[in-house]
């Protein structure tokens, strides 16, 4: 792999680190495996993409993108909550009305931004020949974030988020409305997934109905191997675990997919992605039962 390459990676894995910050919400701290994602991701880049293409500023744009997330999340919540559809159904469920509702915001599958001023055009300007200089400001958008996000979850709603999770019947004795911190953590999850599409969008040039086919995986994958390979026993340092998760399951894909002995293709992404995480699954296991043997002798 070239430095190109290098940095590509770990661009892709910074964007999809929000997806991965969602995810670590939904699917370890509310305990809700949470299939939206499929569709809020390819909502943020719709939104923010038919926005700038009709001269709305990009920052704004992209913010939009945030609360279309939001919205998004907001409805799997209503079906959950109040219409007590399963957890797993209504996220499908709204993934797939979000296909048709993508469509109809791009009034085409496919958008494209050539020409069209977007947030890293000011780092185009001011750092023409520095390659690096996207992946340095996706950091610093992650970091702020990452800062946020711990924040709020050491807070007096943060914490009731994360009780809801672990024991809802609990949580519901002692006052806390576990219906609204389900809405609250699916509407943030998928606020940030939607953010990371609009800005997934924005680097690649173009806004695709088909960008969100495999996102969940790839949230889970970094949410697992963040988790395994940085193991902390903190939500402040986990945070930063899940980012760093998926910069290397993007960094592990690009080797892989970069390796010509292996003979592997782009078309061979998703088996890529179901053996990491499947050895992300299996690490924690194999760690415990490597000490259990050692244990015994």
């Amino acid at each position: 792999m070239n430095l190109y390459a290098w940095l590509g990676a770990v661009e892709t894995g910074l964007i999809f680190g929000f997806v991965a910050l969602g995810t670590y919400l939904t699917f370890r701290l509310l305990n809700f495996p949470d299939i939206t994602v499929e569709g809020s991701f390819p909502l943020g880049a719709a939104v923010s993409a038919a926005l700038m293409v009709h001269g709305v500023n990009p920052y704004l744009a992209t913010v939009a993108a945030f609360g279309a997330g939001m919205l998004a999340g907001s409805v799997t919540a209503f079906m959950n909550v109040q219409m007590r559809i399963l957890h797993i159904l209504s996220g499908i469920l709204t993934a797939v009305a979000l296909y048709s509702i993508n469509m109809r915001v791009m009034e085409r599958p496919n958008l494209p931004l050539l020409g069209v001023d977007t947030v890293f055009t000011p780092l185009q300007t001011w750092f023409p020949d520095n390659p690096a200089s996207t992946p340095i400001a996706l950091a610093l958008v992650c970091l702020l974030v990452i800062l946020v996000l711990n924040r709020f979850l050491v807070s007096e709603m943060g914490l009731a988020l994360r009780s809801t999770g672990v024991n809802a019947r609990m949580s519901a004795a002692y006052g806390i409305r576990t219906g609204r911190m389900t809405w609250l953590g699916l509407a943030l999850a998928n606020g940030l997934a939607a953010f990371g599409g609009a800005l997934f969008a924005q680097t690649q040039g173009s806004a695709d109905v088909n960008m969100g086919v495999g996102v969940v995986v790839i949230g889970f994958a970094a949410v697992i191997g963040g988790t395994v390979l940085l193991r902390s026993a903190t939500v402040r340092t986990t945070t930063f675990a899940v980012v760093a998760g998926a910069v290397l399951y993007r960094v592990a894909v690009a080797l892989a997919l970069g390796v010509e002995r292996i003979g592997l293709t782009p078309s061979d992404l998703n088996l890529v992605t179901a053996v990491l995480v499947a050895a992300a699954l299996v690490a924690p296991g194999a760690r415990f039962f490597k000490r259990r043997a050692r244990a015994t002798r």
